[in-house]
Parts: C-alpha cells; sequence; structure tokens
C-alpha cells in the first residue's frame, strides 16, 4: 500500500527542535513517510550536524543546499530549488516550522503547486512588522491550508486575521515536546561543571538578531550593558557565527566577566541555561523552554511573539538601558504550560488528513486531547 507523504522542512537550527518530536511521531508509522528536507540555511557541524545527531535526526532525504545569504537571495533560490523538487515528486503535504527566510519559501512553493500546506507554530505576533521574522510568520500563515498553533492568543491572531477557524489546531509548543523528551540527557550533562561555573552563580546570553547585532553603536551598547551585569554575575555567551562575524567586523570585544563560547550542542545549551541564575536572549524559543524551567529570561527586544510568558512573569523585555535592572528584578515560578504531547496532537492531525492511508497501526502512542491545553 502506498504511504501518505509528509516533508518536514527544516532550515535553521532552531526549526531542528520543532521537526524532531514530529519525525520521532511519525517515523515508525506504517502509513505514513515522513522525509526531512534541510534547505541549508545552517550547515556547518555545530549548528546543525551535531544536533541532528543528538536528536536522532535522520540525514536529510533531500537536503537544497541553500546558504544563508540576505533576505532576497535566501528566499529566492529556496523557491527555486524547492519548486524543482515538488514539480518532481509532489508529497501529499508540507510541514514548515517557525519564521525564518525558508519556511517562507517553502510555503510559497508548496502553494503555487497547490500542494497542501501546514504550518506549526502559526499565529504567533510580536506586533513589530520590521522584524523579517514578523513578516514572514505573517505571509506563511496566510499561504498555509492548516494552522497548527501554539496557545490560545496565537489562535486569536489569525482569527483577527480573517483565518477561517476551521482551518486551525491548537496543538501546544513541540519545542517543549523535545525538551521533555532530552531531560535525562540534559540533566546527566556536566552543563556548568564544563565552564568552571556553580550552579545559580551564572548567566547565560544568546543574541543574533539583526536588530541587536548588524549595527555597531547598538552592539557595542548592549555589550556594556553585558559588561555591567557581568560585574556581579558571570555570564556565558555561546556565540552564533553571525554575531561573531559582526564582533570581529566591528573591532568589538567582548567586556570583562562576558565568556565567549562556540555554538554549542542542544544538550549542552540546555544543560547551562536548566542550571542558570538568568538567561538574556533575543531567541523566541528560548523564551519558552526558560518559562517552562522557571528560569529568569530577559529579552533584549521592545516586543515578542511569546506575550504569555511576559504575562506569567517569568520573562521581561529590556534594552541596553534597563539590562540591569530587568536582570535584578524577582521572577513568580508558574506552572509549565505545555505538556509535551504536542507531537501526538500533530501526529494524529496528520493522520486525520491521510484518510484512507491510515490504519489502526498509526494509533498515537499516547491518549492525548485533540486541543491543548
Amino acid at each position: 500500500m502506498s504511504r501518505f507523504t509528509v516533508h518536514l522542512v527544516a532550515a535553521a537550527r532552531p526549526n531542528l527542535m520543532k521537526v524532531a518530536p514530529l519525525w520521532w511521531a511519525l517515523k515508525d508509522e506504517a502509513w505514513c513517510r515522513p522525509l526531512l528536507v534541510h534547505t541549508g540555511q545552517h550547515s556547518d557541524a555545530a549548528m546543525v550536524g551535531d544536533i541532528m545527531a543528538e536528536l536522532g535526526l535522520p540525514e536529510p532525504h533531500i537536503p537544497l543546499g541553500i546558504a544563508a545569504g540576505s533576505h532576497g537571495e535566501t528566499i529566492g533560490r529556496t523557491i527555486e530549488a524547492y519548486d524543482r523538487v515538488l514539480a518532481a515528486a509532489p508529497p501529499d503535504l508540507v510541514v514548515v516550522v517557525g519564521d525564518v527566510h525558508a519556511t517562507l519559501a517553502a510555503a510559497i512553493a508548496a502553494m503555487h503547486h497547490r500542494v497542501r500546506l501546514a504550518h506549526l507554530e502559526a499565529g504567533l505576533r510580536s506586533g513589530d512588522r520590521t522584524m523579517p521574522e514578523e513578516m514572514n510568520r505573517i505571509l506563511t500563515d496566510h499561504a498555509a491550508d492548516i494552522l497548527w498553533t501554539t496557545e490560545t492568543a496565537a489562535d486569536a491572531n489569525l482569527l483577527r486575521e480573517g483565518i477561517d477557524p476551521a482551518h486551525i489546531e491548537r496543538v501546544g509548543d513541540i519545542t517543549i515536546d523535545t525538551l521533555e523528551v532530552m531531560r535525562p540527557a540534559i540533566a546527566a550533562h556536566p552543563g556548568p561543571d564544563a565552564f568552571g561555573v556553580a550552579p545559580g552563580g551564572y548567566g547565560v546570553v544568546t543574541l543574533h538578531r539583526p536588530a541587536n547585532v548588524d549595527q555597531p553603536r547598538t552592539l557595542a551598547a548592549l555589550l556594556a550593558a553585558l559588561g555591567e551585569v557581568a560585574r556581579d554575575l558571570p555570564l556565558l555567551f555561546p556565540l552564533h557565527p553571525r554575531t561573531r562575524r559582526r564582533l570581529d567586523e566591528a573591532g568589538l570585544a567582548l567586556p570583562p566577566g562576558v565568556r565567549a563560547l562556540p555554538p554549542l550542542g542542544y544538550v549542552a545549551f540546555l544543560a547551562l541555561v536548566s542550571r542558570a541564575a538568568v538567561v538574556i536572549t533575543d531567541s523566541g524559543g528560548v523564551q519558552e523552554e526558560t518559562s517552562h524551567l522557571g528560569i529568569p529570561c530577559v529579552t533584549l527586544r521592545p516586543t515578542t511573539e511569546r506575550p504569555a510568558t511576559i504575562v506569567a512573569g517569568t520573562n521581561r523585555l529590556a534594552d541596553a538601558a534597563s539590562l540591569a535592572a530587568a536582570v535584578r528584578a524577582p521572577r513568580p515560578r508558574h506552572p509549565p504550560r505545555h505538556d509535551g504531547h504536542a507531537r501526538f496532537r500533530v501526529a494524529a492531525a496528520i493522520r486525520r488528513l491521510a484518510g484512507p492511508f491510515s490504519s489502526p497501526a498509526g494509533q498515537a502512542a499516547a491518549p492525548v486531547p485533540r486541543t491543548a491545553p
């Protein structure tokens, strides 16, 4: 019997943590043929290869080999490459995740070929349309046939934009599935011990957004603010390749107390985060991971597409001027908002789409509600 073919599209490092749980849920199903499509936006071992191995992902079945470039280059070349794939062998469903340029590019190619398109992490909005990621989210959502959301606020965003509610299903945050499945490995990792710092006696920094790192004056101000925090709390800073390039180009150095690290694997990074006193970031996913773990987070952005973390009090927005005060501010702990079963809800939704391809062997591995809490 032929199987229902699903393309799981990944491009950048954060995408891997979103497609991995879905790969785990689908790979052994007799009715389904999941194929990993990797566009190539991140391609080196530290950013992709090592993490794929940690997460048990296969070598990409369809590698597009499109390295990151300008917005137009990345989107245009990815559309062109994926268009050829879809013309030669269209799948039954394309699943795109998150908000990177390749997500939008794959969505456009799928829409043009009239292949059903699902967006995982649909409906997230920061309200800042100057961010490329925000426009990628909006355009992908309006191209998609199926919108899988993380929370009620995302549902409301889509409804406000005129999306048919029949196309929306709340499944929860699938990145938390990855965190929960990998918790034993994270707990077993030496984490801060590997870097000579004590649990709870350091902070973790991640910065890579263009608005923070592309302008030397902005980056210099953030470095000075990090230096102020580091007078009282040492900071470990795994450097994104983009951030390292911008530091080198601007001739900027990290201040005393801020220690540069190479990009870390998923387990090593979460082992640091889970035992930190605070995390300072401009990442979307890290805001959710820290909130789930109960680790205080400061987000160096004026807005966030994860407003529930602000409402819960586990996350605060800041800029260079307010960073030190935001780090010192107390944070309440709150119960996790996600149950780690999003992958089963997504797999069940795909099984409903598969219809006659499906079989009793395709039942979810655990009973979970159709709608996430």
